[in-house]
């Protein structure tokens, strides 16, 4: 079953305090989406890249992969108002029977390992969604300001790539957006659909700061 990965990199790079959206900063001498992709084409043979972006930057990114000789086809889409819309229309790329992969494109230290082993569940149960224990003490707070210690051992951070068979991910975004959209694995859920847990990788994090930006380079230079 052919995989597709829809990398998605909209963000516009508020928290990490550039002018630059996050997905284009370099990392170890490359932009940091270069790496995400880099990732999928050697965890999957004849993988479908189709990178979902700001429209105004699809012109921008094409030039970028021909700069830094990203020879490897890439469909590259004009993603929308919410991640929702961004994934959605990712999806219509898809025009075939699959495993379809949803990942952050700044989540760049994404392992091979992880890539397959969702893609296997996904074989297997229809659904991955990768998670990692919570290791902090949480505490709930209510409006009233009134809080209390939450079990850490019951809760899970969820990451990507959320991996589906399309018969299960394609029918539930034919629904309209909600807030409660927060990834993909709430609207799967929200369409009656069952999502199957995998485990994730600490080191499979979101670059959304200039610390964490640190912490990538500092994972590529060790490499």
């Amino acid at each position: 079953m052919k995989p597709y990965a829809i990398i998605v990199a909209g963000g516009n790079g508020s928290r990490m305090q550039s002018a630059t959206p996050k997905q284009f900063l370099l990392v170890a001498g490359r932009p940091l989406l270069l790496h995400t992709l880099e990732v999928f084409t050697n965890a999957l043979e004849e993988v479908n890249l189709v990178l979902v972006l700001p429209a105004d930057y699809i012109a921008y990114t094409q030039t970028l992969l021909k700069e830094y000789n990203f020879n490897y086809p890439v469909e590259l889409v004009a993603g929308g108002e919410t991640r929702f819309h961004s994934v959605q229309n990712g999806l219509k790329v898809v025009k075939e029977e699959c495993v379809v992969f949803v990942h952050d494109a700044v989540r760049c230290l994404i392992t091979p390992d992880l890539i397959r082993r969702c893609y296997q569940q996904t074989i297997e149960k229809g659904t991955a969604i990768p998670v990692i224990p919570v290791k902090d003490s949480v505490r709930s707070v209510a409006d009233t300001g009134h809080h209390k210690v939450v079990d850490r051992s019951v809760l899970r951070l969820v990451q990507t790539p959320q991996t589906f068979k399309t018969e299960i991910l394609l029918p539930a975004f034919e629904c309209e957006y909600a807030t409660a959209f927060t990834d993909e694995a709430s609207v799967v859920e929200a369409a009656g659909g069952k999502v199957e847990l995998v485990e994730g990788e600490e080191s499979n994090i979101k670059i959304t700061t200039p610390s964490d930006l640190l912490i990538a380079e500092a994972y590529f230079a060790n490499e």
